[in-house]
């Protein structure tokens, strides 16, 4: 057989084969590039509405097991399987996501945010699979997450896996997996206009009219096929008409949005450590952890008196905490909650979230978000009704703006808060307080959070650091004494005006650190300080000293901090240079960083990226289907300690990347001098058969 016969009979075989077929026919036909824009999205929005349907269903069924069928079989158990229930579905959620696809685990939108800024918006097909039966039996089971994230990631993979098949661009891919992104919010909330918003300002972090477009088109064919299927009605019910009334109550709201940034940042911090905390927990593999999170979650219910388990018939036998939690955030929003039971539920989810997502279950922080919103709301009225009585409104009303107060303070995402509780609840009767409590609350947590959302720390902590959507941070994975100027000249403070110009003539440079009688800093000399001091017309034999910014306003750096940090304190002032001293003795001026060392510093960052997304892209098209992104973090006692990434070099599996390094807050690109330090949180890119070994080079 010809070497052209073999490689046809080759591609039958693949499994990409029907992607090469589409995308010739494609390019067979040549449609308008806007036609089969408008086309894709369509079919995204009207495959992504089936599966929120079908995963709405799927949820429904495990529920009906797990908290219908199961208790009457085991009656006489009493209320244990509100222990066993769980456990059995993390220990299924953690069997599927560890050996069929790694990306399923925890909420979703943060691995989409990552395919659409680094990977063109490649998803693996089969994420949608996993995503769709490990979401559900986690949700169905009890876990305490929401049902948006995973819809959002399986409607993304499906726009994913569509523009691949058709062996479309990046961007047409990227924009692909927004319009899947919007349709699933759209279908699952039954609100078209927040998945177009959320689409835009989360997922791809920008609005133009083509990707407007598109992602209507999607948004609405989704939204038309849940209206179908599920009704025509919003996700919450709101018994009353709530507005503002009192102008006092524009007191009250202001401290509500304080709050519910204090709540989104808890709630942001919280969900970390406690995924931190199982991530360091090594006596259990990492498939078998889901399960003690459930087992958690059911210890949880069962000390919670069982006077708080909600009373609708359908759901009497599962505890509040449980689940997407809808009902309870109702009985909010029509005024039937105690204070006590209020505050008591706003702990205790945020617990059972934080248990769910940090042992590896797999679902949303969406619903979670709204339900800590309306509990905050609740009971925040409800406390102010008791100091103020009949000046501000129902509990229902700061219920209602909690949810997006909350929301908004966790993603960061004012525009889709605002827009989404109108959706959901179909009223617009609050907007004044609801737009000004989501504004003080989003700058707040922006602030506390210093612009990290819950999204987007997860993928910082990879090292990834996207803004409006884009990966910005490049220049943290180089440090400053990889690329400062050792060999400097000082000049003595006694140094003359006159002797400092011709220093500069003959130096070419424009700034010099000053040194005392001991020999440390003193402080800095530029170029312009030269230049003011002669047009003031200072006697020539003036001293340097007199002219050069000295402590306490001086500004330096450390050769440890990166580049990045660099950054941020020459552009706070309009420096040019940066004097670099010791940590240990900040008056050892160590060297200059200057701009062209910034220059080298990104040009160096650049290929350490590109090298390292080489390799990624290398290891993924060997080997299909069988790698995935891991975190490792370091301890005192572990062997790596003190040895560098090159010593490393020889004992890690063949195919591994190390991608970063989190480290004090900062992240790091590892190369070849980088010292593997205790609390290191290492990031690598491996073939999934090989985690383990990984796991035993690192720790010993």
């Amino acid at each position: 057989m010809s070497k052209q016969g073999e490689n046809i009979k080759k591609s039958i075989k693949s499994p990409y084969f029907l992607p090469g077929r589409l995308g010739g026919l494609l390019d067979k036909w040549q449609p308008n590039a806007e036609l089969v824009l408008m086309g894709t999205a369509l079919i995204v929005g009207i495959g992504t509405g089936i599966g929120a349907v079908l995963f709405r269903y799927l949820i429904n069924g495990v529920t009906w097991v797990g908290y219908q069928w199961i208790p009457d079989v085991t009656n006489i158990w009493g209320k244990a399987y509100v222990l066993f229930i769980p456990a059995i579905g993390g220990l299924l959620v953690g069997l599927l996501v560890y050996y069929f696809a790694r990306e399923a685990k925890g909420h979703g939108v943060p691995e989409v945010m990552e395919a659409v800024a680094l990977k063109g918006g490649r998803i693996r097909p089969r994420v949608a699979i996993v995503k769709s039966l490990a979401s559900s039996i986690c949700i169905g089971s009890g876990g305490s997450v929401g049902r948006e994230g995973p819809i959002v990631q399986i409607g993304s993979a499906i726009g994913s896996s569509i523009g691949q098949a058709l062996n479309l661009s990046d961007e047409r891919v990227s924009n692909l997996v927004a319009c899947g992104a919007a349709a699933g919010i759209a279908a699952t909330f039954n609100a078209p206009i927040a998945g177009v918003i959320f689409a835009l300002e989360i997922i791809l972090g920008r609005f133009s009219v083509r990707h407007f477009s598109s992602v209507v088109i999607a948004s609405v064919s989704a939204s038309v096929i849940g209206r179908v299927a599920l009704g025509d009605t919003p996700a919450f019910a709101i018994p009353f008409e709530y507005g503002i009334n009192s102008l006092w109550e524009f007191l009250f709201y202001p401290v509500l949005g304080i709050l519910a940034a204090i709540v989104g940042v808890v709630f942001t911090r919280s969900l970390y450590w406690t995924e931190d905390l199982f991530d360091n927990w090594k006596h259990i593999p990492e498939w078998g952890k889901p399960a003690v999170g459930g087992t958690l979650i059911g210890i949880l219910a069962l000390v919670y008196p069982l006077s708080t388990f909600t009373q609708p018939l359908t759901w009497v036998r599962m505890p509040q905490v449980f689940n997407v939690g809808y009902e309870v955030i109702e009985s909010a929003l029509a005024n039937n909650l105690l204070f006590f039971v209020a505050a008591a539920l706003l702990l205790l989810k945020l617990i059972a979230t934080n248990l769910t997502l940090g042992s590896g279950g797999s679902g949303g922080v969406f619903a979670p978000s709204l339900f800590l919103g309306a509990m905050l709301g609740a009971a925040f009225e409800l406390g102010v009704n008791r100091l103020f009585p009949g000046v501000s409104a129902p509990p229902g009303a700061y219920a209602l703006v909690g949810m997006a107060a909350v929301f908004s303070a966790s993603a960061h995402a004012p525009l889709t808060a605002v827009i989404i509780l109108f959706e959901l609840t179909g009223d617009y009767r609050i907007i004044l307080p609801l737009m000004l409590t989501v504004v003080i609350a989003t700058l707040l947590s922006q602030r506390l959070l210093q612009g990290e959302s819950i999204y987007t720390l997860k993928l910082s902590r990879r090292g990834v650091r996207l803004q409006h959507g884009r990966d910005i941070d490049i220049l943290q994975g180089v440090l400053i004494s990889e690329v400062m100027t050792h060999t400097v000249k000082p000049v003595s403070k006694y140094m003359t005006i006159v002797e400092l110009a011709d220093v500069i003539t003959h130096s070419h440079r424009n700034g010099f650190g000053v040194l005392d009688d001991q020999g440390k800093l003193f402080g800095i000399v530029t170029l312009s300080d030269l230049e003011r001091a002669l047009t003031n017309e200072q006697p020539h034999n003036t001293p340097v000293a007199e002219i050069a910014t000295t402590w306490p306003h001086l500004r330096v750096s450390f050769p440890d901090e990166t580049i990045g940090d660099a950054l941020t304190h020459m552009g706070a002032q309009g420096l040019g240079r940066l004097p670099v001293v010791s940590r240990d003795d900040p008056y050892h001026l160590l060297g200059i960083l200057w701009r062209e060392d910034i220059i080298r510093a990104y040009d160096l960052a650049l290929t350490r990226r590109a090298e390292i997304q080489h390799s990624t892209k290398r290891i993924e098209q060997q080997h299909q289907d069988s790698t995935e992104f891991i975190d490792i973090h370091l301890s005192s006692n572990d062997k790596i300690i003190g040895k560098t990434v090159a010593d490393l070099a020889a004992v890690i599996p063949r195919d591994c990347v190390l991608v970063s390094i989190q480290r004090n807050g900062r992240v790091i690109i590892p190369h070849g001098d980088t010292t593997f330090q205790a609390g290191d949180q290492i990031t690598a890119f491996v073939r999934v058969q090989d985690s383990h070994k990984l796991y035993q080079c690192l720790h010993g």
